[in-house]
């Protein structure tokens, strides 16, 4: 009996030199909060909630977490909120991204220090999904995930309007000065007009995908629009699942593993979902060992078509995809391709959960058949070459086809400031073909905002110039369109080639030889390699100086070093199903 391990509140008890003291001190304080002693026997299911006033795409969430304390109570567990750091994408300087690491630590610490069972893992806006699951696998305490879910759509003048790609859109045509201040300012009050997420498969969007896909959600609850009464049974039925977790102790690790990965990527490219995902994925998967690595990625992309029809890359929105039929509708479409015998948080596997979803029904226009997809490839691609030794991404689903093969002299800002000063000067020296490159926006420089999508330039733009490469050591968003270059590693800011970039330099861009080229001899990039300097300036303190310090470089998700586990063996197989656990 003594040498069971402690349960619920009795797990990791305060140090004050008595053990009984202090679980006597914890019962009585407990106590105080109105719990019956019986419940406090009961298995203890925390719930991590990052709401708060600055994250829009939260506001619903107490009653979201009510729906889970009932889940947890009506299966015989004591629910627990606690809160955690909340990172509204639009509300944070200088970029959301600095301080995903930061919040993944919050959640795996206050797992890891506060007595629970299992965590119930309630989050939607961009960074916090992969945060918390960074964070719940290195704590290695049963998890769920639960996502608040996407918006719905409003209406301007007849048009559905969804945030963001609608709002890129329309302030694309605000710039060319095909619409006025009146009509961008009507346009501003309809995009976003219910809790939720982006209403497209933007980064929230596709990170719910990508945590479905990985096990680690409930089947169905992915694309749940955030104001339906389903996300409600879905918070319950999370709920009631923590405390089975709990009962079996059934972990993360035995939950994401390289095949769930690999799943996980399959998904990614089917959806053509955000490019923000394979830097959250790769941290996620940092944090057990695993590899996710541009070879893997480029290999599953040849295999793995765009089987949805969703906005920035198609015409949907997130509620439609979810009166399709969701991504167990996108795993079925896939599923000669996919590890069927992956662990989910059910208990089952993904074979046994599709096996029972032999005559569900899918909405062909929003979702394809695998043999008559949008696109017979990945959405995603992953570029390397002279301007990228260590890596770059483009989202060729997102991107004119009439740029794959594309060589054009480089129009270079130096920095944010710098592009945002020159961009629409109209003496700005820029063709239709050349190529615009954005440089020190990466992660050790800027915290790697989502800026790679440099607009067109004013003047071009009123051209009626609509897409052109663009290069850069930043992110963009998932709601972002275009043929677009992003994270290229190493930065500029770390010595990267593309510190070396100059005004009228030829750079070849190759979606099928899978490159991004400068073409300038090395002599010539030696003689500049000589003279260059690092520009950044280092902060002296607080979590800006950690960061600073330790981030690493896009191949490595921007996770910090000293989070990452050690390599572990490579589980993946060969990317079928059937392979032996």
């Amino acid at each position: 009996m003594h040498d069971e391990p402690p349960q619920g509140l009795d797990r990791g008890l305060t140090h004050y030199g008595d053990s009984e003291f202090a679980r006597f001190l914890r019962r009585s304080f407990a106590l105080s909060m109105g719990h019956t002693r019986e419940a406090l026997a009961r298995p203890v299911i925390g719930i991590a909630h990052p709401g708060g006033e600055f994250n829009n795409c939260h506001r619903h969430f107490p009653e979201l977490i009510q729906a889970v304390k009932r889940g947890v109570l009506a299966a015989g567990g004591l629910p627990m909120e606690f809160p955690s750091i909340s990172l509204g994408e639009p509300f944070l300087h200088p970029t959301s991204m600095m301080f995903r690491n930061l919040m993944s630590m919050d959640v795996e610490e206050m797992i890891r220090a506060q007595p629970m069972d299992a965590v119930v893992l309630v989050g939607g806006c961009d960074k916090t999904v992969p945060a918390q699951l960074m964070g719940a696998l290195s704590a290695g305490c049963p998890a769920i995930q639960l996502v608040g879910g996407p918006m719905m759509t409003g209406r301007h003048r007849g048009e559905r309007l969804g945030a963001c790609t609608d709002c890129r859109r329309h302030w694309g045509r605000y710039r060319a000065g095909a619409i006025d201040a009146g009509e961008i300012g009507a346009i501003e009050g309809n995009l976003a007009t219910t809790a939720g997420t982006c209403a497209v498969m933007g980064t929230a969007s596709t990170m719910a995908c990508v945590a479905e896909a990985l096990g680690m959600m409930l089947p169905h609850t992915a694309a749940i629009p955030a104001v339906h009464a389903d996300r409600l049974r879905a918070a319950e039925a999370s709920g009631a699942q923590a405390v089975r977790l709990a009962r079996d102790g059934l972990r993360p690790d035995a939950i994401v593993t390289g095949k769930a990965v690999d799943n996980a990527l399959r998904v990614l490219l089917a959806i053509s979902g955000s490019t923000n995902a394979v830097l959250h994925l790769t941290a996620i998967a940092g944090r057990l060992g695993l590899p996710v690595d541009a070879a893997r990625l480029n290999r599953l992309s040849e295999e793995t078509p765009v089987l949805v029809d969703l906005k920035p890359t198609g015409s949907h929105y997130m509620e439609d995809l979810y009166a399709a039929g969701g991504v167990q509708a996108i795993l079925r479409e896939l599923r000669e391709l996919l590890h069927l015998d992956c662990l989910t948080v059910t208990g089952r596997t993904v074979g046994e959960l599709l096996d029972a979803q032999h005559d569900a029904w899918v909405d062909r226009a929003v979702i394809r058949p695998r043999a008559q997809p949008l696109k017979p490839e990945g959405g995603l691609l992953a570029l390397s070459g002279s301007l990228a030794p260590h890596g770059a991404l483009i989202k060729r689903a997102a991107a004119d086809e009439a740029l794959f093969e594309h060589t054009g002299r480089a129009v270079v800002f130096d920095t944010l400031e710098d592009m945002a000063e020159r961009l629409d000067a109209e003496d700005l020296d820029v063709r239709p073909d050349d190529v615009l490159v954005l440089r020190n926006a990466g992660p050790l420089a800027a915290a790697m905002p989502e800026a790679g999508y440099i607009p067109i330039p004013a003047k071009l733009a009123r051209q009626g110039v609509r897409d052109m490469v663009r290069i850069s050591d930043a992110r963009m968003s998932g709601t972002a369109y275009g043929t677009v270059v992003l994270h290229v590693s190493p930065e500029a800011a770390a010595g990267g080639p593309l510190a070396l970039v100059r005004n009228g330099d030829p750079i070849r861009l190759s979606v099928a030889r899978r490159t991004i080229d400068l073409l300038v001899d090395e002599a010539e990039l030696e003689r500049r390699r000589a003279g260059w300097t690092p520009a950044r300036p280092m902060a002296q303190r607080g979590y800006q100086w950690l960061y600073q310090r330790h981030v690493m470089q896009a191949e490595h998700g921007c996770d910090f070093d000293f989070l990452r586990a050690s390599a572990r063996p490579d589980d993946a197989g060969d990317g079928r199903q059937g392979d032996p656990a």
